[in-house]
């Protein structure tokens, strides 16, 4: 539906950064949005003469905001898009709160999480550590719930439910995501394929070793050594440019030098900057020979498209020389070599020797040392000659605090072999060591020494995809399970969803999977996008976490429901807003949000809800969710109710009353109330 007329997008903090990740101001401006505001600033100034949309999350919080602003509104028209499934009482409370008649629709789009690439996205949840131990953090139980629920609706997809079975966080939100697919069964009641999607749950503590490691493809690079925030990196102070003070935008959409590097190795990106370097400059020498109106006017068309690539190469280089400053005084190569040593050999007097030699050079920061003698840590936490308290020890020497050198045996406690399921270094059992041997002789010639490492991540992926995944480590919840493991078809639309955090590395492993396995396609995303300074301080937050005792699946059915869903249950059948893909959903939602609406006539007291349907592909993103919006109209559907204040405190029964089809493109329901 089309809003018309000069606009102010109101958003809250997360949905924020949801904009952020997918549009540029520039984009929003075309929009007839003049203004960008918080919901959480009190702003004073009264603007009859804008329209508000508001793109927010549906929390008490948000609502109580609302409320407090329909008390004496500021703006001429109110439009509020929710991110995600909102209850019956908070739709109630607003329709309560709505005494001057301001509020023109309530609709809701499911794209309540950050889209970074095409396979990859993450809810920005801080911390899990609440699910270990006896404090358990209902709020980041819920926050991902509801997460895991908008990716699904945004894909249109209806998964069979598996998790890992050692975990028991994995296990609650499997249970509550299945209560809600019972319980919302109408919003997903897709046609369902021959062989049904999958949502896999894993846990972090099955792989503490990649977020350790240093990397050295461009995106996780970044990450790692200046650190990537909704898309945003910030220079060092002497990189720092005075346009942007210092802060860049990393985006595959709208950055081509990214996109073609962002899963390019260190060597592969300086040559291909330096080529990029060659060509602008041989650009611009062509450009000063210019001795015809004819060549004059050829340039002032390219000068633009200059300028452009200019600026864009100037920040990469800006972000490689930050880079390259890091690796020099951080003696990244021989410290990332020895890191893969441990992560990819079973040679302890090689490992000590190593280890003992980078932590007697004062030249290697105290954080390097840590993570390596966390390494060794977990890769030799069983061995008879293990050195690792000399290690604390040279530590300390070093200057380490103590809540670093709790920090390995907090590793070893939370993310030791007695908290993994899966063979992390492929070492418990003899087959399983040969196995590893022989490929790694087979590759050794041919493998870049820092980028030997393989997230367990893919081993996993690659024993479902081809339906070798034991029901026992992976159980399956619910009635979807596809008949017994032997006979079921491997899945070909996977979405993984690592709670504790994803990677990037990992996320490139998988962009790599889907390139080279036409027909399968694998979407991971995680509670957070981890590298090694954030994955030690989330193990700094398990302090006094303990072990918690695992539950058996079936006896934790109810539990799900009750406490993964406390929030969820009571919900009304909310108007839906199908997207194609993560980022597509969107862009599609604050594309209808921010454009024309045309004001229905004999609309009087009534609360009005609009929404339709979008034309959405018959695959998982496919690469689309970075993409732009594929929307379809299929045609409106609108319901009226009786009107009056009496109609607001109705009750649930008969606002359950309004719902519309839609063709098989799509589906909504208008969320109308009088």
């Amino acid at each position: 539906t089309d809003v018309t007329g000069m606009k102010v997008l109101v958003m809250d903090k997360v949905t924020t950064g949801i904009v952020s990740m997918v549009y540029t101001q520039t984009q929003i401006l075309q929009h007839e949005v003049f203004l960008i505001d918080a919901i959480e600033r009190n702003r004073v100034d009264e603007m009859p003469h804008l329209k508000a949309i508001y793109f927010i999350r549906p929390t008490q919080e948000n609502v109580q905001l609302l409320q407090e602003e329909f008390k004496k509104p500021k703006y001429g028209e109110y439009h509020i898009f929710f991110s995600n499934l909102t209850r019956d009482g908070l739709i109630q409370q607003l329709a309560e709160a709505d005494e001057h008649e301001v509020v023109q629709q309530v609709q809701e789009y499911y794209c309540d999480f950050l889209a970074i690439n095409s396979e990859l996205f993450t809810l920005n949840v801080p911390s899990v550590a609440g699910f270990s131990g006896p404090a358990w953090d209902q709020q980041a139980f819920d926050r991902t719930h509801s997460g895991i629920l908008a990716a699904l609706l945004a894909l249109k997809k209806r998964p069979q439910l598996r998790y890992q079975a050692n975990s028991e966080a994995c296990m609650r939100i499997a249970n509550a995501v299945s209560a809600t697919l019972e319980v919302e069964g109408e919003l997903f009641s897709w046609r369902r394929p021959e062989v049904p999607p999958l949502l896999l749950l894993l846990d972090r503590r099955d792989d503490p070793v990649t977020p350790l490691l240093n990397k050295w493809f461009y995106q996780a690079m970044v990450h790692e050594l200046l650190g990537i925030d909704n898309n945003r990196v910030q220079l060092p102070q002497t990189e720092a440019d005075d346009k942007t003070g210092g802060q860049v935008v990393l985006s595959s959409e709208t950055d081509p030098i990214f996109a073609k590097n962002m899963f390019s190795n260190w060597g592969d990106l300086t040559v291909d900057i330096n080529e990029t370097m060659k060509q602008l400059q041989s650009k611009t020498d062509s450009s000063k020979q210019i001795t015809s109106i004819a060549d004059m006017q050829a340039f002032v068309e390219q000068f633009p498209q200059y300028k452009t690539m200019s600026a864009n190469l100037t920040k990469h280089l800006g972000i490689i020389e930050a880079m390259t400053k890091t690796i020099e005084r951080e003696h990244l190569y021989e410290v990332s070599e020895a890191e893969q040593d441990l992560a990819v050999s079973e040679e302890h007097a090689v490992a000590v020797e190593t280890v003992e030699g980078i932590l007697a050079k004062p030249s290697i920061s105290v954080g390097n040392k840590l993570r390596l003698v966390c390494l060794y840590a977990l890769r030799y936490e069983h061995h008879s000659s293990s050195k690792l308290g000399r290690f604390k020890e040279l530590l300390v020497g070093a200057g380490a605090t103590q809540p670093q050198i709790r920090l390995v045996e907090l590793m070893h406690q939370q993310y030791g072999s007695a908290r993994r399921q899966g063979d992390l270094f492929s070492n418990k059992s003899w087959l399983a060591a040969t196995k590893k041997s022989v490929l790694s002789s087979l590759k050794s010639s041919e493998q870049n020494v820092y980028t030997r490492h393989r997230p367990h991540l893919v081993s996993t992926i690659e024993s479902l995809l081809k339906g070798l995944l034991p029901e026992t480590l992976y159980p399956t919840v619910g009635g979807d399970g596809g008949g017994p493991v032997g006979k079921r078809k491997p899945p070909v639309e996977v979405i993984i969803f690592m709670v504790g955090g994803i990677t990037y590395e990992e996320a490139r492993h998988v962009a790599e999977m889907n390139a080279s396995n036409p027909g399968v396609r694998v979407v991971v995303g995680g509670t957070c996008m981890h590298n090694c300074e954030s994955f030690l301080a989330e193990v700094a937050k398990m302090e006094g976490a303990g072990t918690p005792a695992h539950e058996p699946a079936g006896s934790s059915s109810l539990q799900g429901l009750t406490s993964g869903m406390a929030s969820m249950a009571a919900f009304s059948p909310p108007s839906t807003k199908s997207i194609a893909a993560l980022t597509s959903t969107v862009r599609a939602g604050v594309n209808q949000a921010v454009s024309k609406y045309g004001d229905p006539a004999g609309r009087a007291d009534a609360w009005r809800g609009v929404s339709r349907g979008l034309g959405l592909g018959t695959d998982l993103p496919l690469g689309a969710l970075r993409a732009s919006a594929r929307a379809g109209d299929v045609g409106p559907c609108r319901t009226s109710r009786r009107r009056g204040r009496a109609a607001r405190a109705s009750g649930d029964s008969e606002r359950r009353q309004a719902r519309a089809g839609l063709p098989s493109s799509g589906r909504s329901r208008a969320t109308t109330l009088s």
